[in-house]
């Protein structure tokens, strides 16, 4: 069985089925978890920090899931300690008539972070390659020149990889998290979300329509694992039936990529020093 945290090994293949939706890895109860996810929030706040400072990199976190998964939530508290001034969450719907008139990775480019700042996916350019591969009546749509569906989806994941490639190589830190919930904890959700006032809102009977395609779902994501998971932009499994490890696990690896950089603050020049102690004498003589 896989580790909770392990990389989807780029070049290699592997299976949804042999993830663990409930695994906890070597934490056995939440108390413990969100221990350690306070420490992980409060270091991920002290990494923007720097990274905005350095304004060398920028952070691109993807999220995707199947519905009920907890995407929301999960970014809700990880992201708790983030400067929101540092810090684009963008939440891709259906296309727009004006983004089915560009390429599907056209609105895409309009919300990419700047250096410096964390921008987050909630869904992304991915649903190209997974609700319209379900759903491959909603190519129709975009008015391609030519449609094979034989090739369109191999074609679509290498320019989704040259893209990624291209990011990578401008500065850009990509982190894709697939949060892996099982098919029961899902009807779980739901149900609650049913029951619950407060939580109504949340669900919509498209919800329902899409669970009926749950398998073709599930083909479709080992799919976009397996030919778009690279050493630049490698994909994450974290089972998602426990919210409390999940975000765990999403901090620690966001916080371990960030570490990776080895990010500082700007070193000041010899004439900056100079102009800082010029500054401080005039502050200090003032009455």
């Amino acid at each position: 069985m896989p580790d909770p945290n392990t990389i989807v090994p780029p070049g290699k293949k592997i299976d949804l089925k042999d993830y663990d939706p409930a695994a906890t890895g070597q934490f056995e109860n939440k108390e413990s978890a969100q221990i350690k996810l306070a420490v992980g929030i409060s270091q991920l706040a002290e990494y923007q920090n720097i990274l905005y400072a350095q304004n060398k990199f920028a952070v691109l976190i993807i999220f995707q899931a199947m519905d009920a998964a907890g995407k929301d939530s999960t970014i809700k508290h990880v992201m708790s300690g983030v400067n929101p001034q540092g810090c684009q969450v963008f939440s891709f719907q259906a296309p727009s008539v004006e983004e089915l008139d560009h390429d599907y990775l056209w609105r895409i480019h309009k919300c990419l972070p700047e250096r410096g700042r964390i921008g987050i996916f909630n869904r992304s350019y991915y649903e190209e390659t997974l609700i319209v591969r379900v759903h491959p009546e909603l190519l129709k749509v975009q008015s391609l020149p030519q449609v094979d569906l034989q090739h369109i989806w191999h074609q679509r994941f290498q320019e989704i990889n040259d893209f990624e490639r291209y990011l990578t190589n401008n500065g850009t830190v990509i982190i894709k998290f697939f949060l892996h919930v099982s098919k029961a904890e899902q009807k779980k959700r739901f149900l609650e979300r049913i029951n619950a006032p407060e939580k109504q809102w949340k669900f919509s009977a498209g919800d329902l329509n899409e669970r009926a395609y749950w398998n073709d779902y599930q083909a479709a994501y080992t799919d976009v694992f397996n030919h778009t998971s690279t050493e630049a932009a490698p994909w994450y499994i974290i089972p998602a039936d426990r919210k409390w490890f999940t975000r765990l696990a999403v901090a620690d690896i966001i916080c371990s990529r960030l570490q990776q950089l080895n990010l500082a603050y700007p070193q000041i020049t010899t004439a900056q020093k100079d102009q800082l102690l010029a500054a401080k004498k005039i502050l200090e003589q003032e009455d």
